[in-house]
């Protein structure tokens, strides 16, 4: 078995190890009332869209998220989040150092002596939850698992449901040249976590997109070889349009972060079916340090 395989499979048992930690992460990360920028590359972009929607979500306070790769004008913030799991991402870095003084800054990373955790006031560190792959998997899901946590909500139950769910996974076509993976609320930024994955690990042609958004434009190539698969959301007029097409539409039932475990496995075995190594993507690697 491949280590990108054994990462996605360990999931339940990390996010049981996160769930001691919820505690800190709300002293760091649920202070009410501040105003918040959460920062990322890649796939850490995408789990800072779905954490901002979470948090403002749940009552704290404004949040916005953005690339730290796209310099934006800055405005008032309390505090401004890094997700990075290396700790060593050039545009992390050169972002966190534009940082207003006075502003209190906070990394979320895998590894405790990085340069960003240096930079960092408060460091939530996340190292049971590294991995060895480039392709992240369980780093981004056990971030998004515990912030739910830190947030309020109840999701202690998550790490069995998905150990049954990844003991059982539903069946999903192989026949496919297109993937598309629809969200909504905090969900779209897993479906473009999804489509990542399937890109990175298979190089197949895979879209994400919001999901009503679905139908203006995007839904022009959907075809007989698409798979349509909706993360953490349902809509039986949208699907029926879309099946139409002649694609096949995967309505989720379970939570959206098991669902997101699943597009992960999908993304592996599409990577295996095209003779790919999913450890080791092209032109990739696990963290990217500019000269």
């Amino acid at each position: 078995m491949n280590v990108t395989s054994v990462e996605i499979d360990s999931q339940p048992d990390v996010w049981r190890t996160a769930w001691e930690l919820r505690d800190e992460a709300a002293r760091v990360l649920a202070r009410p009332g501040e105003r918040m920028l959460v920062i990322g590359c890649g796939t850490s972009a995408f789990v800072a869209e779905s954490f901002a929607l979470l948090r403002e979500e749940a009552g704290l306070g404004e949040t916005d998220a953005a690339y730290a790769s796209e310099p934006r004008p800055w405005r008032p913030y309390d505090v401004v989040v890094s997700i990075t799991r290396s700790g060593t991402t050039t545009e992390i870095i050169e972002a966190m150092n534009a940082v207003p003084a006075g502003v209190r800054k906070v990394v979320i990373t895998g590894v405790a002596d990085s340069p960003c955790a240096q930079l960092a006031d408060d460091v939530l560190l996340l190292d049971f939850a590294d991995e060895k792959s480039v392709v992240q998997t369980r780093f981004p899901t056990t971030l998004l698992f515990l912030a739910r946590a830190a947030f309020g909500e109840d999701v202690s139950g998550l790490p069995d449901d998905a150990a049954a769910a990844l003991a059982d996974p539903p069946a999903v076509p192989d026949e496919f040249d297109h993937v598309v993976y629809l969200g909504r609320g905090w969900t779209y930024g897993l479906a473009q976590e999804a489509a990542l994955k399937i890109r990175e690990a298979a190089q197949a042609w895979a879209e994400s997109y919001p999901l009503l958004d679905y139908r203006h434009g995007p839904l022009a190539v959907a075809h007989e070889g698409s798979l349509v698969w909706f993360l953490g959301a349902r809509n039986d007029g949208l699907a029926g349009e879309i099946e139409a097409t002649g694609a096949t539409v995967v309505q989720g039932t379970a939570d959206p972060l098991i669902e997101l475990a699943l597009a992960q496995r999908l993304a592996v075995r599409t990577a295996e079916q095209r003779g790919l190594d999913p450890d080791n993507p092209r032109h990739l690697t696990r963290s990217i340090v500019l000269s």
